[in-house]
């Protein structure tokens, strides 16, 4: 299967979609706003500007209109005949003066302001703008009127002009936002419901849950009824994977199942030749060869029964019984096998369970037979079982050679055969064994584990709920026994 190679992520890919949908259409709208506004505000700036020069020139205008202006006969001065010039001007800031045309004043509001010889345009004297119309009755010398006003008031006009329409933008901008971040969560609310129905199916892995499809057929109803479908058919796919595991489970248990009667059939006329010992000399050597492969193939259907069993979900027949019986009856079992190892034992008198005789009997030897089969003799190999609060915790330990590094939870694999300089057994073995123990003890509700021992060795440990048995006389009556 060809792999796809991913983009490394940068930071804007890092942001949550809605937050991008959102600073987009912000952004939009900021650049649209701020184009708008140097416009407007130019537009608007200009005419404040054209409309204040207007003013003045027609204020001027008509004061000039209004006045006249005469030579006294006698003295040959100016007589001037004009509305009152400080009525006429603004309060607190206009300034109006009459001139003659070199800029000498006839008359003013303001004698100790000077603006200048008069012009035919609007001209700037001092941070005021002057506005200068020629009188017409002014006789044979030229006489003027001059109409000044502060231009703070037109700069002041245009900056509210801009501090409003900046104030425009960044409100604009600011609902721009919201707007679209409440449209982009509103888009996304229906992905939100997708991606956590996919991340509890990915955490339950169950394909048979189904996604919620909204009702828009839209890209998002899209998208859910693909990932639906895809669920669909995995659900399928899964359904008919776990009906061909069920045959095969089946027919393992059934195909052991049926092998178990000819190979002990086969085992007894064995064991009967065996005891004759007639015929040639080589006759009891292939008996005991033929005999010894039947119980190990016996040894490996049993193996196989109890597994397929366990993948099955059959439980054996229970019944009351202890532990400590049981794992004492395995362990005589093993002491032939043990050779030069040492093995002790530390078990609990009373260890009531409520499961299947042969199946702990099973583990018990199993966890025994594979210390004895990986560890080297003079080993001391330890079975300890005993009671904590409600589970009883059966421990096998040794102080050999221990398991390899990573090896914890593949050693209960099944076939998984450790092999090294500690093995005894010829043969290898089948794998089966401790795959059997994990079986074992999860049929009956416990747990298995693999760890390392205080010395350095391999140790397994059991752990089996504890069955509240008041009387203990049927523990007899199964084992035969005493308990000891």
């Amino acid at each position: 299967m060809k792999r796809v190679r991913l983009k490394r992520p940068n930071w804007y890919d890092r942001i949550p979609v809605r937050w991008r949908i959102a600073g987009t259409t912000a952004g939009l709208t900021l650049v649209i706003l701020i184009v708008f506004a140097v416009v407007l505000g130019q537009v608007v700036g200009d005419r404040i500007r054209d409309d204040f020069k207007d003013e003045l020139t027609g204020a001027a205008g008509r004061l000039a209109a209004e006045t006249r202006v005469g030579a006294d006969p006698v003295s040959g001065r100016a007589v001037i005949d004009s509305p009152p010039l400080h009525d006429f001007a603004m309060p607190m800031d206009g300034i109006v003066r009459i001139v003659d045309q070199t800029g000498r004043p006839l008359a003013s509001t303001d004698p100790e302001v000077s603006l200048g010889p008069p012009s035919g345009a609007i001209s700037n004297s001092g941070g005021l703008l002057v506005a200068s119309r020629q009188i017409e009755s002014s006789g044979p010398l030229p006489t003027f009127v001059q109409y000044a006003r502060p231009d703070e008031d037109v700069d002041e006009s245009v900056a509210r002009v801009w501090l409003f329409l900046a104030a425009g933008v960044l409100g604009g901008t600011a609902l721009a936002l919201l707007a679209g971040f409440a449209v982009a969560r509103r888009a996304m609310r229906p992905i939100a419901s997708l991606t956590e129905q996919a991340r509890e199916i990915a955490s339950t892995r169950d394909p048979s849950k189904r996604m919620p499809i909204p009702v828009a057929q839209d890209e998002v109803g899209e998208l859910a009824r693909t990932m639906d479908g895809m669920l669909e058919a995995l659900d399928e796919a899964r359904s008919e994977r776990e009906q061909a595991l069920e045959r095969q489970r089946e027919f393992v248990a059934d195909a052991s199942h049926e092998l178990r009667t000819p190979l002990t059939s086969v085992q007894a006329n064995l064991e009967l030749l065996q005891a004759e010992q007639g015929g040639s000399p080589e006759e009891p050597q292939a008996v005991d060869s033929a005999l010894s492969s039947t119980r190990r193939m016996s040894r490996l259907v049993s193996d196989l029964l109890l597994l397929a069993r366990a993948d099955t979900g059959r439980r054996a027949a229970r019944t009351e019984l202890d532990l400590s019986s049981v794992a004492a009856e395995a362990l005589e079992e093993v002491r032939s096998l043990a050779g030069g190892r040492r093995i002790d034992s530390e078990l609990d008198k009373r260890l009531p369970l409520s499961g299947n005789p042969d199946e702990l009997h099973r583990l018990v030897l199993n966890l025994l037979e594979n210390a004895v089969r990986h560890t080297p003799e003079d080993t001391r190999i330890e079975l300890r079982a005993h009671r904590v609060e409600d589970e009883v915790v059966l421990e096998v330990s040794d102080d050999g050679p221990g398991l390899p590094e990573g090896m914890e939870d593949q050693v209960f694999d099944r076939f998984v055969r450790g092999q090294g300089p500690a093995d005894t057994a010829g043969g290898g073995g089948s794998g089966l064994g401790l795959a059997i123990v994990r079986a074992v003890a999860e049929s009956h509700g416990g747990s298995v584990t693999a760890g390392s021992s205080p010395p350095g060795g391999a140790r397994f440990t059991v752990r089996l709920p504890l069955e509240q048995v008041s009387e203990l006389t049927s523990l007899a009556k199964v084992h035969k026994r005493p308990l000891d």
